[in-house]
C-alpha cells in the first residue's frame, strides 16, 4: 500500500480543522486508514513545544521560535508521520513546514529561504503529496476567531500587518508550487470546500488501494 501525505494550511480562523475532519471522515468511510495530526503537537514532546510557542506568557525570541517549530517537526516526522506513511496510511495534518515559512519566515521577517532550509532539513526532505491552502481575508478570519470567544494564542494575537504578510507568503508559496497546492476560497461553504478537496484527493489515490 502507498501512503498519502495531505496538509492543510492558511491563516488562523480559516477552517483548517473542520476540513481536516471532513476529509478524515470521508476517507475512513471509503476504507482507508487515516492518521490525523497537527503541528505543533502530534507527540508528547510536540505538545510541550506547542505550549511554549503558542501559550508561553513571556517573550520567545523569533529565532528561538523558529527553532522550536523545527524541533517539533523533526520529532513528529521521524516518530509519527513517516511510520504512518510506511504503513500505507493517509496522513492528514493541520499545518506543516509551509506555516513556518509563512509565519516565521515572513510574519517574523526571519527570511523565507532560511526558514525553508531549516524546515526541510528538520523533516529530512519530506514534502506533502497535497497541500490545501484555505485563503481568507484576515478581517473575516479575525471575526471568526472572535466569535469563538476563546483567548487568542501568541500568533493569533499579532497585529494585522503580521497576518497580511503571512497570507501573502502562503499565496506566494502556492504560486511557486502549483502542482502541490490546492488553493481554495475559505469564505465558501464548508461542504463545497470539502467536495473540492475530495475531488483532488481522488486523483492522487492509487486505484484499488
Amino acid at each position: 500500500m502507498t501512503g498519502l501525505f495531505v496538509t492543510f494550511e492558511g491563516g488562523d480562523g480559516v477552517g483548517k480543522s473542520t476540513q481536516a475532519r471532513l476529509l478524515e471522515e470521508w476517507l475512513t468511510s471509503a476504507g482507508r486508514i487515516v492518521l490525523r495530526t497537527r503541528e505543533p503537537g502530534g507527540t508528547e514532546v510536540g505538545e510541550l513545544i506547542r505550549d511554549i510557542v503558542l501559550h508561553h506568557r513571556g517573550e520567545v525570541a523569533p529565532r528561538a521560535e523558529a527553532l522550536l517549530y523545527a524541533a517539533d517537526r523533526a520529532h513528529h516526522v521521524a516518530t509519527v508521520v513517516r511510520p504512518a506513511l510506511a504503513r500505507g496510511e493517509v496522513v492528514i495534518q493541520d499545518r506543516y513546514l509551509d506555516s513556518s515559512i509563512a509565519y516565521q519566515g515572513s510574519g517574523r521577517v526571519l527570511g523565507a529561504d532560511d526558514v525553508r532550509r531549516l524546515s526541510v532539513w528538520a523533516a529530512e526532505g519530506l514534502l506533502p503529496d497535497l497541500t490545501v491552502l484555505l485563503d481568507l481575508d484576515h478581517d473575516i478570519a479575525r471575526d471568526r476567531l472572535n466569535a469563538d470567544d476563546k483567548p487568542f494564542d501568541r500568533l493569533e494575537a499579532e497585529q494585522s500587518d503580521f497576518h497580511e504578510r503571512v497570507r501573502e507568503a502562503f499565496l506566494g508559496l502556492a504560486a511557486a508550487e502549483p502542482e502541490r497546492f490546492l488553493v481554495l476560497d475559505a469564505s465558501a461553504p464548508a461542504d463545497e470546500l470539502a467536495a473540492a478537496v475530495r475531488d483532488r484527493i481522488e486523483t492522487l489515490l492509487t486505484p484499488g488501494v
